[in-house]
């Protein structure tokens, strides 16, 4: 089945997220079970009259867009989760102040996994207070930054 670019299907509902109070973080496409989700986040969460309002107002903008080219589809609504690993400038932005965990491929400052209050996200640098101090991580380093959830 042909479909078109996530970015472009991403592009396309940006501003049918705005007016519905919310932003796209990611369009996924699942091949196997012919679905397109639609990953959408807010200031103040996300929750399921968030999902059905986006998913009201993105269904017929996404029947002018055409995605499948004509093939059927199902259309699926989601939040990032509490987990979701941080990817973009804004997500750093959105969590400014917040404990976060940062996980790195290799050991940096001797430690492969870190975590602390998230200070800054300068020219790809996290800027991390934690108990041992404040430290500077480059992002390429890591292979996961993402919310410390407590349990």
């Amino acid at each position: 089945m042909q479909i078109k670019p996530m970015r472009e299907i991403e592009e396309f509902l940006r501003p049918v997220a705005e007016e519905a109070g919310c932003e796209i973080v990611e369009a996924v496409w699942n091949n196997r079970e012919k679905s397109l989700t639609i990953v959408i986040d807010a200031a103040g969460g996300v929750d399921m009259d968030l999902c059905e309002k986006f998913h009201r107002a993105a269904d017929p903008a996404l029947d002018e867009l055409d995605p499948t080219y004509g093939a059927a589809y199902t259309l699926n609504c989601s939040s990032p989760g509490l987990d979701r690993p941080f990817r973009t400038e804004r997500d750093f932005a959105r969590h400014m102040g917040e404990d976060i965990e940062v996980h790195l491929y290799a050991p940096f400052e001797g430690a492969k996994y870190h975590e602390g209050k998230l200070l800054a996200f300068e020219n790809g640098v996290i800027r991390l207070g934690t108990k041992k101090g404040e430290i500077g991580i480059p992002f390429e380093k890591t292979s996961k930054v993402c919310l410390l959830i407590e349990v």
